[in-house]
């Protein structure tokens, strides 16, 4: 794939040395106030509110390296080539399903998200969503706003049932990542006895936790009173709960999702509440944002609980993502990619591995420098745990593959010695691995351009800008052109 144009981002900065003042761009919001502390001393940072890219102006999809989004605006490949000098896109929030992650990768952009932030709130919520179906809070308090009088024993048993006891229940999780395991230990103070699937966890997580893993999907939708779900949406989980695992639930059993609405087929789990085979079902996230109750397959389905996405959300936990999100651009403006980055969740295209001699298959050690100038190599990079089964790491020497065969030299007539053959395929490896050495620069010589790393600072290809470099002020004319400023709107660079 043919590289895109790189785009010159230097400026300067008032009373200051040259410094480069990349454009980061919030595309689909407009409040910077809390990233434009973090980020005012590196960057211009601009605010699109747009809901497409068809709305961002052309100066941002020319000029942005840094991209900042909610989840209002959907970015596929086509919208990515748009971006001329884009080098990293940071999600404000833990789902990417509104990136094409594989495309940015390819076309040498960072995705990265902000997985730590509103543990605590989405467990919280959850656990109340679950306490709502369990004992119908909800409805008995609309039932009280709605003028309903309850004048003895028998009208609070006719309004209240449904209602069930929760110790002794079986909580089934799908997904124990960091909500999942904080949900199971709020669960297992209510008395539920917690089960989970999760087949990329390594085995003893259970026991550390005091949980039951069971192993496949089935047997936790057939051992579960409540199933809940907290596992990321990709193109092999789409509508996980449909005609078919419904079947495989208890009759009457609750369902919770405050994960990934695609997770949730609507249709099949409309007609599953009204059938009763499913009591009572919570979501906080739908397949179609933002939910309108008033239309789609749920919109006449009873004993349904519906909130706006909004499980994530408290006072602290908004401020703490902004921060996080704002922070990891920084950390990529100022230093490595992909090095310095905590959450790049499609790393594996900035790997930079050695090219292999063919002899013998002996690897040689030249590692091409990074985007921005580092190195980056395979050793630093840790695979995911997983119970499945992995290859293991490639050997450095490959004795007897068919590329050492075509270039190795015959061995001499007669020759049957183990050792001398060993010898000879050593020497040849390391003459194919000094032919890839590059021949030694002069002391005087001026060193070759390389086109892919970002602007120097002061010789120093560290980064957007080096982190070396002490940062003057910020510069009062760190704003964009007056005659675009009607349609990119720029957050100031003075201090609130």
């Amino acid at each position: 794939m043919p590289k895109r144009s790189r785009i010159d981002v230097k400026g300067s900065f008032a009373n200051g040395p040259l410094q480069a003042r990349p454009l980061v761009a919030l595309l689909d919001g407009r409040d910077c106030s809390i990233e434009m502390p973090i980020l005012k001393d590196v960057a211009t940072v601009a605010f699109c509110d747009a809901q497409s890219t068809s709305e961002i102006h052309e100066k941002v999809l020319n000029e942005a390296v840094g991209a900042l989004m909610w989840h209002t605006i959907i970015l596929t490949k086509e919208d990515l080539e748009k971006f001329k000098a884009l080098r990293i896109i940071v999600r404000i929030g833990s789902g990417t399903d509104n990136i094409d992650v594989k495309a940015a990768g390819e076309l040498g952009i960072a995705v990265c998200n902000v997985p730590g932030y509103g543990v605590e709130e989405v467990a919280d919520t959850t656990m109340c969503l679950i306490l709502n179906l369990y004992r119908r809070t909800y409805w008995l308090a609309n039932m009280v706003r709605e003028g309903k009088k309850f004048t003895g024993p028998e009208q609070v048993r006719e309004a209240a049932h449904g209602c069930a006891r929760i110790r002794g229940d079986t909580l089934g999780l799908v997904g124990l990542g960091r909500i999942g395991s904080a949900v199971a230990l709020r669960a297992k103070a209510f008395g539920f006895n917690v089960i989970f699937y999760d087949p990329y966890l390594p085995d003893g997580i259970d026991k550390s936790l005091g949980l039951t893993r069971v192993y496949t999907l089935q047997d936790l939708l057939f051992q579960s009173d409540c199933v809940s779900l907290h596992c990321t949406l990709n193109e092999h989980n789409h509508h996980l709960i449909n005609e078919f695992t419904i079947k495989q639930m208890r009759p009457g059993a609750f369902l919770v999702n405050t994960a990934r609405g695609g997770l949730v087929d609507d249709e099949t789990l409309a007609l599953a509440l009204k059938q009763g085979r499913i009591r009572a079902a919570a979501l906080d996230v739908h397949e179609n944002e933002p939910y309108n109750v008033f239309q789609g397959a749920l919109k006449d389905a009873p004993n349904l609980i519906c909130t706006p996405h909004a499980a994530f959300f408290s006072d602290a936990s908004a401020t703490e993502l902004r921060e996080m999100a704002a922070t990891e651009i920084r950390r990529a403006i100022v230093g490595n990619i992909p090095e310095v980055l905590r959450n790049c969740v499609n790393k594996e295209y900035f790997m930079r591995t050695p090219p292999t001699a063919a002899a013998g298959g002996v690897a040689a050690a030249v590692y091409p420098e990074g985007l921005n100038g580092g190195y980056y190599t395979g050793a630093l990079h840790h695979r995911a745990h997983s119970t499945t089964p992995h290859d293991g790491p490639h050997s450095t020497t490959n004795l007897g593959g068919s590329s050492s065969s075509a270039l190795a030299p015959p061995p001499p007539a007669g020759a049957n010695n183990s050792v001398a053959a060993a010898a000879a395929a050593v020497a040849a490896a390391a003459a194919a691995a000094a032919a890839l050495l590059p021949s030694p620069v002069p002391p005087n010589a001026a060193l070759p351009t390389v086109p892919h790393l970002s602007p120097q600072v002061g010789g120093m290809p560290l980064g957007i800008v080096s982190s070396q470099s002490h940062l003057s002020a910020p510069d009062p004319n760190n704003h964009l052109s007056s005659s675009i400023k009607s349609e990119v709107k720029v957050e100031s660079t003075e201090t609130p």
